[in-house]
């Protein structure tokens, strides 16, 4: 794998789960990493940690990508630390109350907080980057399968991905000429605390349809490192699946 010595990284919601493992790679590959968080500040400046302790590069920045003000502010105070941002990866997501309705119950206040996760804020956190990063950068954005399993109960958190889908595909087209590709991975069943926080019979069926079982966040970030990397330089406007062959 190439290495990303003299890069710098943002990773959105990189305390835990996908994110961190993202961030740590990135590290171990010699990017140095802005570890976003929005309110567990207590593990992410224990990512941040952890990477030091290994050599690493990395700082614990505060943002919840859901406001456009605090997206602003976490680019700038990036390029405040380390002087320009390289790669961004989308990926800051929760579980919100609303999530795995039927259309039929879900309710405003759900629809509009949900999209403003999963849709809204990563649109402003790539409108951002195609702003500032260099020519050759690398946009990232973590979608999920359900966006082409399509399950009854998703539709919401579903719509979202499939905005952000869509939004990365027009980008990479935007961005093209520059040399900035514009990705998103399609994870499955991931073993995160998310994952855990579903019921417990949705789990079980995201078990029973995965073949090679539940993945591991070091799954997701391996193929974010390809991405991220010199051998993803002609990968762009890809939706790629990395699920355990869920179907």
């Amino acid at each position: 794998m190439a290495s990303l010595t003299g890069k710098v990284a943002i990773v959105t919601g990189s305390s835990r789960g996908i994110g961190r493992a993202i961030a740590e790679r990135f590290a171990h590959d010699g990017a140095a990493v802005v570890v976003n968080y929005a309110r567990s500040v207590g593990e992410a400046r224990e990512v941040v940690a952890g990477i030091e302790t290994k050599g690493g590069k990395a700082v614990a920045v505060q943002a919840d990508t859901s406001l456009v003000a605090d997206i602003r502010r976490l680019f700038g105070e990036t390029i405040a630390k380390f002087g320009h941002v390289d790669i961004v990866v989308n990926n800051a997501g929760a579980i919100l109350s609303g999530s795995g309705k039927p259309i039929a119950e879900v309710t405003e206040d759900a629809f509009d907080s949900i999209f403003a996760l999963f849709a809204r804020g990563p649109f402003f956190v790539m409108q951002e980057a195609a702003r500032v990063l260099p020519d050759g950068g690398r946009i990232i954005n973590i979608s999920t399968a359900i966006t082409a399993l399509l399950p009854p109960g998703t539709s919401t958190y579903g719509g979202s991905k499939a905005a952000l889908e869509a939004f990365s595909g027009v980008l990479a087209a935007e961005l093209a000429p520059r040399k900035i590709t514009v990705n998103c991975i399609l994870s499955g069943a991931v073993e995160t605390k998310l994952l855990h926080d579903l019921p417990g019979e949705v789990q079980g069926v995201y078990k029973q349809r995965t073949p090679l079982g539940l993945g591991e966040p070091r799954d997701i970030a391996g193929v974010a490192a390809l991405l991220a990397g010199e051998e993803g330089r002609w990968i762009t406007n890809e939706k790629i699946r990395c699920d355990g062959g869920i179907r």
